[in-house]
């Protein structure tokens, strides 16, 4: 999400944008895909990949620290949503998405405690499903090779950014409570999330280009990719 350059104001959704109505919704609907989340996720997480899961909200809380200048006064930071997605599937990138926002908002006010729905569902559900779901998508169009994992987690990266910030604008439109004009917030925060999400792609494409290449077993996004390898090997060696 952007933020100012003052250090004082918060990256994320503060207590006051939008009004109670439209921030109890978002919080309903970010407690039911917590919920979802916590079925879903028994189904990805094992032995092996359990540690990789605290150590991908462990990362997100980090870089969410480190601002980049992005224009115009603003800085960016990585969300992470899709990143979370591709690494630990998307219920547990869920999962850690929303500890991460939970202790950035009681602990560092980084967020507002009553907006605390509305940023899980725009920093967490959407960038986690949604960019799971270009990722999905471009893998279904890019070849099956371990080395376009990556590639298609950076397209799952900048979707997410850029669909994150295009739905709080549908909210502020809703609920804001500050008149501004739609065409008018709309341009301004998709134009700078588009530059933000080329960023969250570089990181994305880094850190999953980094894991495959070393455990590719371990990455949730390359289980398919690695399944098809061994078929082949298999059907290769068989008389």
């Amino acid at each position: 999400m952007v933020c100012n350059k003052d250090p004082e104001v918060a990256m994320h959704v503060p207590d006051g944008f939008l009004d109670a109505p439209t921030s109890l919704v978002t919080a309903a609907v970010a407690a039911v895909g917590i919920g979802l989340a916590l079925k879903g996720a028994r189904r990805e997480l094992d032995d092996r990949t359990a540690p990789l899961a605290g150590l991908v909200a462990t990362f997100v809380f980090a870089t969410q620290m480190l601002n980049f200048p992005v224009a115009g006064g603003t800085s960016g930071h990585l969300m992470g949503g899709a990143l979370a997605a591709v690494l630990v599937g998307p219920y547990t990138g869920l999962l850690c998405l929303t500890v991460v926002l939970v202790v950035q908002s009681l602990l560092f006010a980084d967020g507002g405690i009553t907006a605390l729905g509305t940023n899980v569902v725009l920093m967490g559900l959407l960038t986690v499903v949604g960019g799971y779901a270009v990722f999905r998508a471009a893998q279904l169009v890019l070849p099956k090779r371990l080395s376009m994992v990556a590639p298609a987690a950076a397209l799952g990266g900048i979707a997410s950014v850029v669909l994150s910030a295009a739905a709080f604008v549908v909210l502020y439109a809703v609920g804001g409570v500050v008149p501004i004009p739609f065409d008018t917030l709309l341009a301004a925060m998709v134009g700078v999330h588009v530059v933000i999400g080329i960023g969250e792609a570089v990181i994305t494409f880094l850190v999953v280009s980094s894991i495959v290449a070393v455990r590719p077993d371990l990455v949730h996004g390359a289980r398919r990719v690695v399944a098809v390898r061994e078929l082949e090997t298999r059907l290769a060696v068989s008389p």
